[in-house]
């Protein structure tokens, strides 16, 4: 049976990869974060993991931007991070979590129905296709009734969760230990849960040529391996934003493809952005950890704050 998490996760998130911008695959839109601002991409002056000031007046946010996915036990220097998490006011993780209500739940439960079939989506391939997915699947460590769906964008976004897991690595942290270590420290953590039911229903809505688009990005993820994100997190922890852009980004390609798909893109900037703004209007200082790709894209969180009028530095400048 196909897991609700693996299909939130792929939903929501929508951060990591620059240098080159690579042009979207056949029948999938742009990468909604694939333009950057320039000179917000440099290499951090401090030892470890880059971080962004955003200021106004007597009050300060801390902006670490991370990786939308590192292999598991990835070594960094928590060094700066455990300066600024003493008195810190707030620590608001990435915004990527779902959940399912019980005024949605019906909702929910009805797309998965929709998404379930009787025999494993390989099926529904030919060729050198099935061939591939079967090859993939078994990579992954999975049997082919894992994947019992007609759905391409269900049975990819599973894939490569699955292909993710097998790897070692994970979407979780470094937020997950950012988390643990301020609430170690008594500061408070604030991560924004969103409803899962409409997410679910966008997967359903997916046009076929967008789902077919999705297996093939989802294949190429798997057989080109780990080393793009074991890459990135190398760079990401010595603060070369840059080269930490280079991760794959099957998932966010896919994601872009889905029905709103860019309304809510747009609503975890505005949220995560407000969440920063309300940080700001209390004195003293607080720290922000969001995904590089959403933080430093035109229209991302740091555009959306310089707009509105607050001070920001680079790593460079830090």
């Amino acid at each position: 049976m196909m897991r609700l998490t693996a299909f939130l996760c792929g939903l929501l998130l929508l951060g990591t990869p620059v240098g080159v911008v690579a042009q979207a695959p056949l029948g999938l839109p742009q990468d909604p974060d694939a333009v950057l601002v320039e000179e917000l991409v440099v290499t951090a002056r401090e030892i470890g993991p880059a971080w962004w000031r955003v200021s106004d007046g007597d009050s300060t946010v801390y902006v670490m931007g991370v990786p939308s996915v590192i292999p598991k036990g990835s070594g960094w220097d928590p060094s700066v991070l455990e300066r600024r998490l003493e008195g810190a006011n707030l620590v608001i993780l990435p915004f990527n979590n779902a959940s399912v209500n019980l005024l949605t739940a019906p909702g929910a439960v009805f797309s998965l129905v929709r998404l379930r079939a009787s025999a494993p989506f390989e099926e529904t391939l030919e060729g050198p296709l099935r061939a591939r997915f079967v090859a993939a699947r078994t990579q992954a460590g999975q049997e082919a009734d894992r994947y019992k769906t007609r759905n391409g964008m269900a049975a990819a976004l599973l894939l490569v969760s699955d292909y993710r897991d097998a790897a070692r690595l994970t979407a979780a942290d470094p937020a997950k230990t950012i988390g643990r270590m301020a609430a170690a420290r008594g500061v408070r953590v604030e991560a924004k849960t969103y409803d899962a039911a409409p997410l679910l229903a966008a997967v359903v809505r997916t046009p076929a040529a967008a789902q077919r688009a999705c297996v093939l990005e989802a294949l190429a993820a798997v057989e080109a391996g780990p080393a793009s994100a074991e890459a990135a997190a190398r760079a990401w922890a010595w603060g070369r934003v840059r080269e930490a852009l280079g991760g794959e980004r099957s998932y966010e390609r896919c994601i872009a493809a889905a029905p709103g798909a860019a309304n809510l893109d747009a609503r975890l900037k505005a949220d995560q952005t407000a969440s920063i703004v309300a940080a700001l209007r209390r004195p003293g200082h607080s720290i922000a950890v969001v995904q590089l790709r959403p933080l430093l894209a035109q229209g991302g969180v740091l555009d959306r704050l310089g707009a509105l009028g607050y001070e920001i530095r680079t790593p460079a400048e830090d």
